[in-house]
């Protein structure tokens, strides 16, 4: 089984705007809303490779209660947490004509860190051996900077496989439990590390310096240029095809969702890292946090580019 955690979900709201422009009226061209934050995109893109998980979330208000039955009408199991004020909305205005793509985000509604307890002490009975665990996404106001460590630490315990997807503190923190697998981008890397990674040897050298840490499995992505993944077993390269892109909200998410899902199905690791590209390049082709189309995922399968390094 799957689990994924977000603690700080959103309503993911996504506005089309041609030649977008400040100090001045825009008109938008389509706008849509999705169940959103890092943790939810992952599990709605793993029920898109045929898969299925359980989606643990802190919800409140009415765009909690969206979320919910949103994932509900799409068979994702939900595991709710309430939370006193409302879930937050997250705008994002992409201009296609200008090729850009803004983000607003609203300050989630905070926590108990009572509240985090009892939620992860209700998904520490749950999981069983072998089971993974995705802590992904921001923290919510609340919430110590070590919350993802003593989740991490507790559900190593139980016996899940944890993947991590954070940035800051919480990376910086959640690190030191070491988790299975960790997917920040090279921007989150240098900052963690406290350097800029400015070419390709520096980001192979800054994932190996983690992987001697202990932790077993780094995938730093790099939007357009692919990705670096080291493990204790090598290092490669990953290129996906080049696609057009509508919308790159949730792409690093479905890497995770694709690592996630391949390592459940015991897949080889070479097909884990195909499948992981071309699901990333699969989702940038849709709108708003739509998941990959899994036709497409095929069809980008076999242009993705491996490089042993």
């Amino acid at each position: 089984m799957i689990y994924t955690v977000t603690l700080n979900p959103a309503v993911d709201k996504t506005v089309y705007v041609d030649n977008f422009a400040i100090n001045t009226v825009n008109r938008a061209t389509s706008v849509r809303q999705d169940a959103g934050g890092k943790g939810i995109n992952v599990s709605k893109t793993i029920q898109q490779l045929g898969g299925s998980s359980t989606a643990v979330a802190v919800l409140g208000g009415p765009a909690g209660s969206f979320i919910s039955s949103a994932l509900n009408e799409m068979g994702i199991a939900v595991r709710a947490f309430s939370v006193a004020g409302s879930t937050r909305t997250n705008t994002k205005v992409v201009d296609l004509a200008s090729k850009t793509y803004t983000d607003i985000n609203e300050p989630g509604a905070a926590v108990t860190e009572e509240l985090l307890s009892d939620a992860l002490a209700i998904l520490a009975l749950e999981v069983n051996p072998g089971d993974i665990v995705v802590l992904s996404g921001s923290l919510p106001a609340g919430a110590p900077a070590g919350t993802y460590a003593t989740w991490a630490r507790t559900c190593r315990d139980a016996g899940a496989r944890v993947f991590l997807d954070a940035d800051g503190d919480a990376l910086t923190c959640g690190i030191a439990a070491k988790p299975y697998l960790i997917k920040p981008n090279e921007v989150e890397l240098g900052r963690m590390l406290g350097r800029e990674l400015r070419e390709i040897d520096d980001i192979l050298g800054a994932a190996r310096e983690l992987v001697e840490r202990g932790i077993e499995h780094v995938m730093v992505s790099m939007g357009g240029e692919g990705a670096i993944f080291v493990s204790t077993r090598g290092a490669w390269r990953l290129r996906q095809p080049e696609v057009e892109v509508v919308s790159t909200v949730g792409a690093g998410d479905s890497v995770v969702a694709a690592l996630a899902y391949a390592t459940s199905e015991m897949k080889p690791l070479d097909e884990a890292l195909r499948l992981s590209m071309a699901v990333g390049a699969a989702t940038v082709m849709r709108p708003g946090t739509e998941p990959a189309r899994r036709e497409d995922v095929e069809r980008l399968f076999e242009q993705v580019t491996i490089e042993a390094l």
